[in-house]
């Protein structure tokens, strides 16, 4: 039996519109903004959250779901850009994808515990699983299969920017 919790998204225009679940139940963007952890905060208090994907209406999507916590996203399509952006932002938070070529999603998130090893990281995959960082000395703090449920991610990314 399908699980039917699991969201995905309906994208037009390169806008997101209306998130769906597996049931084809409509979920309106203005219903989820609404809830208590959508909450905005003055902008100069703002945390910022580096989302790195290859995959830009993911990027979009990222976009999209974070700004309304109140924080600044920036996205990068290559994390060697954003690595060389790290230092100076400081982002309270770094999500990224695991394949994006030449550089790894694991590998930025070791590079980024080097300069911080106290950096809050998420690695997000659809095409490995958990697995993939048992061994790995640097490990991500959380790991979240694709498609993802955007309020799991709202809430994981509210919960590391408070801690």
């Amino acid at each position: 039996m399908a699980d039917t919790t699991q969201r995905f998204f309906v994208l037009l225009t390169g806008k997101i519109l209306a998130l769906a679940d597996a049931a084809d139940r409509v979920v309106t963007l203005n219903r989820i903004f609404a809830m208590p952890f959508f909450q905005s905060k003055p902008a100069s208090a703002a945390p910022t959250i580096f989302v790195v994907d290859d995959e830009v209406l993911l990027l979009e999507l990222a976009e999209t779901i974070l700004s309304p916590l109140g924080c600044k996203v920036v996205t990068f399509t290559d994390p060697e850009l954003a690595l060389k952006a790290f230092p100076a932002a400081a982002p309270a938070v770094v999500l990224t994808d695991y394949a994006m070529g030449r550089m790894s999603g694991m590998d930025l998130i070791r590079e980024c515990r080097r300069l911080n090893p106290k950096q809050k990281t998420v690695l997000i995959s659809g095409t490995v699983d958990g697995e993939v960082f048992a061994d790995a000395p640097v490990k991500p703090d959380f790991f979240i299969a694709k498609p993802y449920d955007v309020n799991k991610l709202v809430e994981m990314v509210r919960k590391m920017i408070k801690a």
